[in-house]
C-alpha cells in the first residue's frame, strides 16, 4: 500500500454502515454533553467535537470551576473521559448498543461528580430513536472506526491549511455531530435571508441562527443518505445566482442538484498522486465559485496561504 493509501484509506460505506450509525449516534450522545454544559455561540460553534491525534475531543467542558473533556481514542478503541482534579474514566469501544453506551457515558461522568442531563433525542436523523431506547444500533468495526478518524486527521491537516488564506470571518476545522461531517466555513460579512429551516429533529431557531449571514462552507462526509459514499463536498447559503454552473477542479467533482452542493468523491482523491493538491483545488475552486458569483469583497476577504513559521506579510 502506497503512503498515500496509508494516509487517505479506502472507507467504503458498504463496508461499515453498521458502525458508521451507530458511531454517528455515540458521538451525538457525547456531543450533547458538551451542549449541555456550554454557552450559546454563534453558528452552533459551541457544540461540534474537535479532532486529535487519537480521535475527537469536545476539547475542555465546564461544570462550575471544574472542567472536563471526553474523547473517542481511536487507537486505544474506548472513550475517555478526564477532569481537571486529574481524574479518568474509560469505557471500551466495542459493538454495544446505542442505550447501553448512553448509560454508561452518563454513568462515567456521575463517578465523577459530574451529573449532566442531555435530550435523548437524537438531532437531524429522521425517524430516530431516543438514545435510551435504542438497542437496534450497536455494531464497532474497530478497523473501520480507526480508518475514519485517520480520513478525518489528514482532511483536517489540508482545510486547516485552506483556512490560513482568508482574512474574514471563518469557522474553526470542526467536526459536527448531528450531520456527522467535518467542516470549515467562510463568512462574507453580510447577512443572510432567514433560513427556511425544517431539518429533522432541529429546532428552526438553531438552523436560523446557524445560517444568520452568508456563507461558502467546505467538508468531508463519510457517506448516508442522500450520498452512498464519502465525498467532500461544499455549498453556498443562500446559493447565488450562475453558482452551480461554475467550473470547479478537480474533473471528478460536480454539482449535485439533489444535495444542492459540489462533491468531489474521496474514493478519487484517494487513488490520486497528490491527494492533498485535490482536495486544495476543490476547496479553492468551490469557494471562488460562491465568492465570485455572490461578488464578495474578495480583495478585502483573502490573503496568501500560510506558512510554518512566516508572519503573513502586511502592504
Amino acid at each position: 500500500m502506497s503512503g498515500a493509501n496509508v494516509d487517505w484509506p479506502a472507507l467504503p460505506l458498504s463496508a461499515w454502515r453498521e458502525t458508521r450509525e451507530t458511531l454517528h449516534l455515540w458521538t451525538q450522545v457525547v456531543g450533547k454533553v458538551r451542549l449541555a454544559q456550554t454557552p450559546w455561540l454563534n453558528h452552533s460553534w459551541h457544540v461540534p467535537l474537535y479532532v486529535t491525534a487519537r480521535g475527537l475531543t469536545t476539547s475542555p467542558v465546564f461544570a462550575g470551576n471544574r472542567a472536563f473533556d471526553i474523547e473517542f481514542d481511536f487507537v486505544a478503541h474506548k472513550l475517555v473521559v478526564r477532569d481537571s482534579d486529574c481524574r479518568q474514566r474509560d469505557l471500551p469501544l466495542e459493538p454495544r448498543s446505542v442505550a447501553d453506551f448512553h448509560a454508561a457515558t452518563l454513568a462515567l461522568l456521575r463517578d465523577l461528580g459530574l451529573h449532566v442531563t442531555i435530550d435523548p433525542m437524537p438531532s437531524e436523523i429522521a425517524d430516530a430513536i431516543p438514545f435510551d431506547r435504542d438497542r437496534r444500533h450497536c455494531a464497532y468495526d474497530a478497523d473501520y472506526a480507526q480508518r475514519f478518524w485517520r480520513v478525518l486527521l489528514q482532511a483536517h491537516r489540508v482545510f486547516t491549511q485552506f483556512r490560513t488564506a482568508f482574512l474574514g470571518k471563518c469557522s474553526p476545522v470542526h467536526f459536527f455531530w448531528g450531520s456527522f461531517d467535518l467542516a470549515v466555513t467562510r463568512f462574507s460579512g453580510r447577512r443572510a435571508p432567514m433560513h427556511p429551516g425544517g431539518v429533522p429533529h432541529l429546532p428552526d431557531a438553531v438552523v436560523r441562527e446557524a445560517y444568520s449571514h452568508e456563507v461558502s462552507s467546505a467538508g468531508f462526509w463519510p457517506g448516508g443518505e442522500g450520498m452512498e459514499d464519502a465525498a467532500f463536498y461544499s455549498y453556498a447559503y443562500p446559493e447565488p445566482p450562475g453558482y452551480r454552473e461554475a467550473r470547479v477542479a478537480p474533473d471528478a467533482a460536480s454539482f449535485s442538484a439533489a444535495l444542492g452542493e459540489f462533491v468531489l468523491p474521496y474514493d478519487t482523491i484517494r487513488k490520486a498522486p497528490d491527494p492533498d493538491r485535490e482536495v486544495l483545488s476543490f476547496l479553492q475552486t468551490t469557494y471562488e465559485a460562491a465568492a465570485t458569483s455572490a461578488a464578495w469583497d474578495r480583495d478585502a476577504l483573502e490573503c496568501v496561504a500560510g506558512r510554518p513559521g512566516v508572519p503573513r506579510p502586511v502592504a
